[in-house]
């Protein structure tokens, strides 16, 4: 029987962190697969619930969370409530806050304790995903879909004068009608941390197995990021899909009960690249 545990981790700065694990009860100890979304995106979005109960089905533990900055909140995990913490989040924040979950995930003592783990990284959760597995040895295997290869090509060169002038950006979601606030701060860590933040440089020294797959046609993250990830690690096994956009067939919210046909054949493969 597929079972659900959610827990509320401690973040950066003392905010919350609401996780769920998804696991088959007659394998409590399977391997475990953490998932990091990507910008605008939270642990509920979408076909994430579907995609962590197809792994469940097939062997694993599927442990996504909301990073601490996301902008959601653990009372209100699917809804963008929390501007203050959104417009203050960067991307050495969302490390440690992934560092904060392999913890969870290795010392126990809340759930069997894994011995290494599985990343997954969506978009932007992907760029944090690659540095986490360059720096830390715990992460045995490694998946991307749709990742960024920079952080600093995610807005035109030209914005950043005024946004460091004003102090602040805004960044439009169609989905929600909402103008999200991001301070010049990010821009700040992206300079004071140049070498850690450096996506190509950390493909370069990713040690583990790494699975990255990219949709041809997608319209927020070109291919071409995951073309210049596979020059920087050609270690590297990259799958690009045919006429795949950016969440391979997923939206929010999503009706369906089963997973987009590009979608299912990425969970397909994943778990064929795993299970090696």
């Amino acid at each position: 029987m597929i079972k659900k545990e959610t827990f509320t981790l401690p973040g950066a700065k003392g905010r919350g962190m609401l996780a769920d694990l998804t696991y088959d009860d007659a394998n409590k100890a399977a391997p475990l697969i953490i998932f990091a979304h990507g910008f605008k995106g939270f642990k509920d979005w979408g076909t994430h619930n579907l995609l962590a109960n197809y792994f469940a089905q097939n062997g694993f533990r599927f442990l996504k969370f909301n990073f601490s900055h996301n902008g959601t909140t653990p009372d209100h995990p699917v809804d963008f409530t929390d501007l203050i913490a959104f417009a203050d989040n960067t991307f050495s924040i969302e490390l440690d806050d992934l560092g904060t979950v392999i913890d969870f995930a290795c010392n126990g003592p809340s759930m069997p304790r894994a011995n290494g783990v599985y990343l997954m990284g969506h978009s932007m959760g992907g760029g944090i995903s690659i540095i986490k597995a360059a720096e830390d040895k715990r992460v045995k295997k490694l998946i991307t879909l749709g990742s960024v290869a920079s952080f600093r090509n995610l807005w035109p060169k030209q914005a950043e004068d005024q946004w460091r002038l004003q102090g602040i950006i805004y960044m439009y979601n169609s989905r929600t009608g909402q103008q999200m606030p991001i301070k010049s701060t990010l821009l700040d860590d992206l300079d004071k941390n140049t070498n850690r933040l450096d996506i190509i440089a950390k493909a370069a020294a990713v040690n583990c197995p790494w699975l990255i797959v990219h949709g041809d046609a997608d319209p927020t993250v070109n291919v071409s990021h995951a073309k210049d990830l596979k020059k920087a690690q050609t270690n590297a096994v990259l799958i690009v899909v045919k006429d795949g956009d950016h969440t391979l067939g997923g939206k929010h919210p999503y009706q369906q009960d089963f997973l987009p046909p590009d979608l299912k054949a990425f969970a397909e493969e994943s778990v064929s690249f795993l299970k090696k």
